[in-house]
């Protein structure tokens, strides 16, 4: 019986076969978001790249998604949409996060490495302030 992937290897593996008009743009945002915090860990959930909260956290219901930070969302071909799944919680001052959804997500979208660079500084600090509702 063959050992289950590590999230190292699957996410390896994701990017490797990634085919994706912004590919480099994917990449570059998964430098920022890995960049932000040491305890950012890296996953593919919901057939896409996600990245979590690695931390001791308080016991609480799996889908409440408490230690889900922000997902890859890559189905159209000129954007990459960044989906935070309790994105609603966190107080942005950078402006970065839109919509109203009832579930209480938030996204951000992308187009270019150019806005990547641009808006780096502001995706760090959504996931700082949301680092910071930790329940630990």
């Amino acid at each position: 019986m063959a050992d289950k992937p590590t999230n190292d290897t699957r996410t390896a593996d994701y990017f490797a076969r990634l085919d994706h008009p912004l590919a480099d743009v994917v990449q570059a945002l998964r430098n920022v978001i890995l960049s932000a915090d040491p305890e950012v860990g890296e996953q593919i959930k919901w057939n896409s790249p996600a990245y979590y909260y690695t931390g001791e956290m308080k016991p609480f219901d799996p889908k409440e998604y408490k230690r889900d930070i922000v997902v890859f969302h890559l189905r159209k071909p000129d954007s990459v949409l960044l989906i935070f799944p309790t994105g609603a919680q966190i107080d942005d001052p950078t402006g970065l996060l839109e919509g109203k959804f009832t579930d209480g997500r938030k996204t951000a979208s992308f187009k270019s490495v150019e806005e990547v660079d641009t808006k780096a500084g502001h995706l760090r600090t959504v996931i700082r302030q949301w680092l910071a509702l930790v329940e630990r």
